[in-house]
């Protein structure tokens, strides 16, 4: 395996965050299609550990935690710890805290105006058949209002106050709050005080009919999510630590935040639909552990060539997200590898597929790579 000079130095502040490329792209591997070939080798084979992983690709209907209830928050997460190195560099260079605020703005405005886009087509539809709350809303706004909080506090204990504040906020807003004809502090799908909001405030369909998983009032604690990556992304910019004690402290604060939420959970459940404070905690915690993990292994030990296939996924990463809405992804699959499909048949034609789907995306973004054409918003 090839190596990049040893970047661990005091220095390294000042250069690219090459491990939060990989492991953008780590997280989108798995929602671009990667998450199918253990749902369809599990099929295949009955076996309990496929069966164990695609269980583990899936979301619980309510409260609990699996696997693929990171991959969401890891994404805004990681746009947080990016602020620091782009929007911190604007400010050094002494723009105008008004533009800059401009730009956040327009840019959180930007992403939810997408995740319409992606949930609806470009179609005209009445108000009351559009879903306003998506994906990329949550992360746009709880981008932009974690990015706001920065450009107006300049010491990263003020920011941890916001993150701590705005968790103890939400949690004590739903402990004493409830829809009518619900005790206070109930925490069902009906009863919730996060939802019944929603159903007052939010225009259009919910997605669940009377919740929504992407809904205003639960985009408050992810603000606390981007606020996590801000304080990481300064750490990881400004102290002045080597890179080997920057990866033992972040990964100290995950298992120390993951604790936390297993503690918390006893009184509020992780919940990725509420984005219940524990779960803050939780997705919190093993962000941190990944990005160590990556950080260590990218940035401070100089081992990049491996992470290039994941590189490729994260520098087009809301591409590769919004492509689906104008390609027909299975259909191109289906032209290219059917005959491979009609020649292992069943069952495991579907396992072949699920991979050929990914890697005709993931060759997708190598040729917008090579042509230097990237989606930025």
């Amino acid at each position: 395996m090839s190596t990049l000079p040893n970047l661990d130095q005091s220095s390294l502040s000042s250069n690219r965050l090459y491990s939060l490329d990989a492991l953008r792209g780590f997280d989108m591997f798995w929602i671009m299609g990667a998450d199918e070939v253990f749902h369809t080798m599990f099929k295949a084979t009955d076996s309990p550990i496929w069966g164990f992983f695609a269980h583990q690709f899936s979301h619980p209907e309510w409260h609990g935690f699996r696997f693929y209830d990171l991959i969401f928050p890891l994404f805004l997460f990681m746009a947080g710890v990016a602020t620091p190195f782009s929007l911190g560099k604007e400010i050094e260079k002494g723009k105008n805290r008004e533009q800059l605020l401009l730009k956040v703005i327009k840019r959180g405005l930007v992403l939810a105006l997408l995740g319409v886009v992606y949930n609806n087509g470009l179609e005209i539809k009445p108000i009351e058949e559009i879903r306003f709350g998506s994906v990329l809303a949550r992360i746009g706004l709880g981008y932009m209002f974690a990015n706001i909080i920065y450009l107006y506090t300049k010491r990263p204990m003020v920011q941890a106050i916001w993150f701590g504040g705005i968790l103890m906020f939400y949690y004590l807003l739903l402990k004493f709050n409830a829809a009518p004809g619900f005790p206070a502090g109930d925490l069902s799908q009906e009863g919730n005080f996060a939802s019944y909001m929603d159903r007052l405030i939010m225009p259009g369909r919910l997605y669940k009919g009377n919740h929504d998983p992407e809904g205003f009032t639960s985009t408050i604690p992810a603000i606390s999510t981007g606020l996590l990556g801000i304080l990481t992304g300064n750490y990881l910019k400004n102290d002045s630590s080597t890179g080997v004690q920057k990866t033992k402290r972040m990964a100290m604060f995950g298992v120390l935040f993951i604790v936390m939420a297993l503690i918390w959970n006893i009184d509020f459940p992780i919940n990725k639909n509420l984005w219940s404070s524990s779960f803050v905690l939780m997705v919190g915690g093993i962000s941190l552990l990944l990005l160590s993990l990556f950080y260590y292994i990218i940035d401070v030990k100089g081992y990049q060539k491996w992470s290039f296939f994941f590189r490729i996924i994260g520098m087009n990463s809301i591409l590769i997200y919004m492509s689906g809405v104008f390609i027909n992804w299975e259909y191109s699959t289906d032209s290219l590898f059917h005959w491979l499909g009609q020649l292992l048949g069943d069952p495991f034609n579907a396992v072949a597929m699920a991979i050929c789907y990914t890697g005709i995306k993931w060759y997708f973004l190598y040729f917008m790579y090579q042509k230097k054409v990237f989606l930025r918003v």
